[in-house]
């Protein structure tokens, strides 16, 4: 296991990670349940379109050059993600591609400008019951910590985080949790006070994963 203290992850880490496949060895859909929430549904019911989204998970240069990534912790409002950290996103709009979303949504939200990210690949997409959504996980990268320019009415901080911190697995946690009459196991990163689960925490699950394997640091 990677001690999170002195690992260092390129850019190069992260295409050789996201270009594995089930050739490779890699099981993709295994990798996004690692930290989903259990049960769950992993498609909506029959006779019923899930509305897409996509997500940017953009990765920057910060600290010595560490490489960061942005998470935001949204605003409250009523609604089943209120409050919640996520990565930047949202609904896809008529004639866009998921790149195109990612890209639009996070130039709103965090004020990240589309035309100077580098798409890299995409993770497993990801069907989130409660808002009968279909996220898209787009990764892509800026040359420069970008000046953040946050929306005011979705977002109420931005969060910006070490890549590293996803190998501690002092800051991993479960607990169970009950909305309505369900009750299910959340699994979480924790970072300072915030608890990073749901949909987010699986999409970094995954992303983790792939890390780690290309890395040479785990398989199976």
């Amino acid at each position: 296991m990677p001690n999170p203290d002195s690992l260092t992850i390129t850019l190069d880490d992260v295409r050789r990670a996201l270009a594995l496949g089930e050739a490779d060895g890699f099981d993709p859909v295994r990798a996004l349940l690692r930290m989903s929430p259990q049960p769950r549904p992993t498609e909506p019911p029959p006779g019923i379109a899930a509305r897409q989204a996509a997500v940017l998970l953009l990765l920057f240069p910060g600290a010595e050059g560490a490489l960061h990534f942005p998470l935001m912790r949204r605003q409250e409002y009523p609604g089943v993600h209120s409050g919640q950290i996520s990565l930047p996103g949202g609904r896809q709009e008529v004639g866009e591609t998921y790149v195109h979303t990612a890209l639009r949504e996070a130039e709103e939200e965090v004020g990240v400008l589309a035309s100077d990210v580098r798409v890299i690949g995409s993770l497993t997409p990801f069907y989130i019951p409660p808002s009968n959504f279909e996220i898209h996980p787009i990764v892509g990268a800026i040359s420069y910590r970008p000046p953040w320019n946050l929306h005011a009415y979705e977002v109420a901080e931005l969060i910006e985080t070490p890549l590293d911190v996803l190998f501690d697995e002092a800051l991993k946690g479960e607990e169970m949790m009950q909305r309505g009459d369900a009750v299910f196991r959340i699994h979480f990163y924790r970072l300072g006070e915030a608890k990073v689960w749901g949909a987010t925490a699986a999409i970094l699950g995954e992303f983790e994963a792939r890390l780690r394997w290309a890395l040479g640091t785990e398989r199976g």
